[in-house]
């Protein structure tokens, strides 16, 4: 007898092994039916697969996340079956899961087009529709590796042959189509419905610059068709947010060749960055940190020191003066630590909080920037605080709590909290990793909310809380990190005199709330689609004149905006009045004051305000002071447009 324990506790008997859809048929016709995949004991499989013994089980479908993973997975295939079925010649690599969908790597005599994905998609569906059976069968590696040789599938090959000897490996068939893989995979092609191309892109053999350039092809693929339809709203949406398209259009920053992965800001986006460095410096002030400023360059010997030379040097930009390496700093951790080294602290220093502005500089692989949210030299709101174990606990409290009124000043309020634990390779005590856990888990339970544990995937040096949030189409950014490190401070020699007269290192906490300036800023253009809130607008009034008899008063109401603080100018061009709207408000412009012989004469102001939606509202006439203080009253408020 095979007992099978479903996921309600009710216990399935058999007289005899069976297979998962087996199971799934005795359940009834609907879930047989649906069923896309099994997890026997927490293990993922196919429906083929056998219970030989009694085993707990969830029959997967198109609902559960991993069913959706299965039928990604399954469409990455299909559209290297449908590859090979259009173009033989091609050679299939590698296809993985991704966020939202797939992507498989192809090695081809010619360059995909965009309407060759019309043409794969097409064959795609046709396939899908053949309803083939999805078989898998087991080889032992040399004989995997002939097969693919034998039909001339060389990356394969390749990819088997790194695999140790003696190892056994799966293939999946569907219909004339071969493929390695670990599985599990969807029972027949035909349980894939909905699902399309996106996109191109290059892609270098293991991901080596040394190696052959691929052809990429992106895809989605999902359960159901209005998930998807959703999906491809967003996307649309975030092209229409894409920040480097806004930050042309805005006048904000630009890139070029001469400076990979570095910004020059423009006016306007300095006027941005100002705004979110000077808030972060009032947050630094009116919570205890310190503010300090390290070297950009530091000797190779407090690297190697720091275990980064070992580790990182890959990412590091060097260079060597009268015989000595240097490097320009990836992080501004170890200086933090020769500032806190510089003196004896005494127990009664601690916590020890220190903040810098820092500009880091990481020699990132030119595939990977993008815009200002991937760049090779930034700036972090950095923090570190030196304390005891036993202030670990309210550090981290403090920290959440700040860290929630600073993203919802920016407009996000919608926070994901992960908290990593120890891996098995880690420095430092089971009772410090015990204590620091404990009190991160602590002070986010102090805070109530929600967390997920992500077991094993804390740092060597000490576990970690992620802030990730949320933005307006709901996209994930991973943000904020508060950092438990035992490591550094030993390695770097910092000591402080508990109060026993001893001499013991500091808990060194790493902290971050925006992290990246230059990111973050990207971040925000896209959320708010370039319609920043008042408060953080390069422009936050516009005065105009309907003709020019009104343009003395124009240059009157600006001189006594821009007294009161407000970021203003005029524009006293010859041109229609539905011109100058119609130009302001495509730069989004907080406030735009039409300014006609009626307002001339009452000595009042007409405000248009933005809607985020392109277009605006009148506010009534109102004196200019009352306008000032209206709109010192969104800014203070930090209202979100």
């Amino acid at each position: 007898m095979v007992a099978i324990t479903l996921p309600d506790k009710s216990i399935r008997q058999f007289e005899h092994a069976v297979t998962i859809a087996d199971v799934a048929i005795s359940i009834g016709a609907g879930l047989a039916k649906a069923a896309i995949a099994g997890r026997v004991n927490g293990k993922l499989v196919d429906t083929s697969y056998v219970l030989e013994e009694d085993a707990e089980l969830a029959i997967v479908t198109e609902k559960d996340m991993d069913g959706l993973e299965v039928i990604r997975h399954s469409t990455a295939h299909l559209l290297a079956h449908a590859v090979k079925e259009l173009f033989p010649e091609a050679q299939v690599t590698i296809g993985p899961v991704i966020e939202n969908g797939f992507f498989y790597d192809f090695s081809y005599k010619r360059t995909f087009t965009p309407d060759d994905l019309i043409v794969i998609e097409k064959k795609m569906v046709e396939l899908a529709k053949r309803d083939e059976r999805v078989t898998r069968k087991v080889l032992p590696r040399d004989e995997a590796v002939a097969y693919f040789k034998g039909i001339g599938e060389a990356y394969k090959a390749e990819i088997i042959s790194s695999i140790p000897a003696g190892e056994d490996v799966s293939l999946y068939s569907e219909g004339t189509f071969t493929d390695l893989c670990r599985g599990p995979h969807v029972p027949s092609t035909g349980k894939l419905k909905i699902f399309k191309l996106m996109k191109l892109a290059g892609a270098y053999w293991r991901g080596d610059s040394k190696n052959e350039m691929l052809q990429r092809i992106y895809g989605t693929a999902w359960g159901k068709k209005e998930d998807q339809d959703q999906y491809l709203r967003m996307i649309d949406e975030a092209e229409k947010r894409d920040h480097r398209k806004l930050g042309k259009q805005l006048d904000l920053f630009h890139m070029q060749d001469e400076a990979p992965g570095m910004v020059f800001w423009h006016p306007k986006g300095w006027v941005i960055w100002q705004q979110v460095e000077q808030y972060m410096r009032r947050i630094y002030q009116e919570n205890g940190y310190q503010e300090i400023r390290c070297p950009q360059i530091l000797a190779r010997a407090l690297w190697e020191k720091s275990g980064h030379w070992e580790n990182y040097k890959e990412s590091m930009f060097t260079t060597e003066s009268e015989k000595h390496d240097y490097a320009i700093k990836p992080m501004n951790c170890p200086g933090h630590v020769q500032v806190f080294n510089s003196q004896l602290r005494s127990y009664r220093e601690l916590p020890l909080r220190y903040g810098e502005f820092g500009s880091c500089h990481r020699n990132e692989p030119s595939g990977a920037l993008h815009g200002i949210m991937r760049v090779r030299g930034f700036v972090q709101d950095d923090g570190h605080i030196f304390c005891t174990e036993d202030q670990v606990h309210q550090e981290c409290l403090d920290f959440t709590r700040l860290l929630q009124k600073v993203y919802a000043d920016f407009g996000f309020t919608d926070i994901i909290y992960r908290l990593s634990t120890r891996p098995d390779k880690r420095v430092g005590s089971e009772e410090s990793w015990d204590k620091a856990e404990k009190a991160l888990a602590d002070s986010l339970n102090a805070c109530d909310v929600s967390w997920e544990e992500l077991k094993g995937e804390g740092a060597f040096y000490g576990p970690k809380i992620e802030y990730s949030l949320k933005d307006a189409i709901g996209r994930v950014w991973q943000l904020g990190t508060m950092q438990v490190d035992f490591n550094m401070p030993v390695r770097l020699g910092a000591e402080f005199v508990d109060d026993h007269s001893a001499r013991k290192a500091p808990v060194m906490l790493h902290r971050a709330i925006v992290g990246s300036l230059e990111r973050f800023i990207g971040i925000l253009i896209e959320n708010h689609a370039g319609s920043l809130p008042v408060w953080l607008a390069p422009v936050q009034v516009v005065a105009m004149d309907v003709t020019e008899n009104q343009a003395a008063y124009v240059q009157q109401v600006v001189l006594g905006l821009k007294a009161a603080g407000i970021r203003v100018s005029a524009d006293l061009r010859n041109e229609k009045i539905s011109y100058k709207i119609r130009e302001h408000s495509v730069q989004k412009i907080p406030f735009l004051l039409v300014l006609g012989d009626k307002e001339l004469q009452a000595n009042t102001v007409t405000a248009r305000v933005r809607d985020g939606k392109g277009g605006g509202e009148n506010l009534p006439p109102m004196t200019l002071d009352a306008f000032i203080s209206y709109v010192k009253t969104e800014i203070t408020a930090k209202h979100v447009s």
